[in-house]
């Protein structure tokens, strides 16, 4: 047994990194490159990241207009501004057929970025998470400006019982939530409103219609798959009442479904909730609203049996369904770690 154990510890053998391209594919690339003045530093990162990357790799090659913008970007940190600046400046909302070619491409480029940052060890790991995020959050707020443009002009704009604007607001749940996005990431939104009421246009609808409009919009313009790729898969999964709920609710639904029917697992995934796109003021005052159902004025020690209760139903699903290797929801993987 001893002998077994210290067999354990020796180290291994690394093994060699398997190449994830053709050598004629990597010399076309090296060669687009060179043609766009790139450095020796940035050719031998180019090396390493196409050799792990088929994403980068394909997207290089299918849209190679962006070799300018990576030469001159992949050598300097980022932020939130900078980066909101640079979106802003290539998309024209006033067209929805080229705003949506315009947001896929540009999401490749921000995403070749990243990684290219990423797998050279340019960029620590809170740096990675917060420009994956980032861009979700951008690219949110520019679908949400350019649908409801469009449907202002047809509907008129969205009045509260006072009379007041109303606009959508977006919460970031999850990994989008917690600024935690990765590569592969889907993003959880939550759509609401403040107020029931209806638009101030010719052709009136609920504010309940108009912000549902909205979001379908929203969400066609990020989850579909063109020609162009798609920019974010969306998942709408944890709004009150799930996929059975309105798409869009306004507060009075939302803290009346939350103080009714409101489970525990919700209020855990409540707590990375976090305002991303549309009415951040509006936005603030819903987090508040919702902070006695997430935070329990008394310490209740119940949780912690309803915590261990769901990871047990967890455990269980995973074993019926043979995933205990799984590296997202086996044991020591990614959910287990959130416990």
């Amino acid at each position: 047994m001893t002998q077994e154990f210290t067999a354990l510890l020796e180290p291994i053998e690394p093994k060699p990194m398997r190449d994830l391209i053709e050598p004629e594919e990597l010399s076309l690339i090296e060669h687009a490159a060179r043609q766009a003045d790139a450095t020796r530093a940035q050719l031998d990162q180019l090396r390493l990241l196409v050799r792990v990357s088929p994403f980068v790799a394909h997207s290089l090659q299918i849209q190679p207009d962006i070799w300018p913008f990576l030469l001159a970007h992949v050598g300097v940190p980022n932020g939130t501004k900078p980066l909101a600046e640079r979106i802003h400046a290539q998309l024209d909302p006033s067209s929805l057929e080229d705003f949506d070619r315009r947001l896929r491409h540009i999401r490749r480029a921000e995403m070749v970025r990243i990684a290219w940052r990423d797998v050279n060890g340019l960029a620590p790991t809170h740096e990675t998470l917060n420009d994956l995020s980032d861009l979700a959050d951008i690219c949110v707020q520019h679908a949400l400006t350019a649908h409801e443009r469009v449907l202002n002009m047809r509907h008129g704009t969205p009045r509260g019982i006072d009379g007041d604007e109303q606009q959508l607001i977006v919460l970031g749940m999850g990994k989008l939530g917690g600024h935690e996005l990765n590569y592969s990431s889907d993003i959880d939104l939550i759509f609401a409103f403040e107020q029931e009421g209806e638009t101030d246009g010719a052709r009136t609808i609920s504010n309940s219609e108009f912000f549902i409009k909205l979001g379908q919009r929203m969400i066609k313009s990020l989850n579909e798959v063109t020609r162009d790729g798609f920019v974010f898969r969306v998942d709408m999964r944890l709004r009150p009442h799930g996929d059975e709920g309105g798409l869009a609710l306004s507060f009075d639904a939302i803290e009346q479904y939350y103080t009714t029917l409101g489970r525990e697992w919700e209020r855990y995934a409540l707590i990375k909730a976090r305002v991303i796109a549309g009415d951040f003021a509006a936005g603030a005052r819903l987090l508040q609203l919702l902070k006695p159902f997430v935070y329990r004025k008394y310490l209740d020690f119940g949780a912690f049996a309803q915590l261990r209760e769901m990871k047990k139903a967890i455990e269980q699903e995973m074993c019926r369904k043979g995933l205990i290797e799984n590296i997202k929801l086996g044991p020591g993987g990614i959910r287990e770690v959130e416990f």
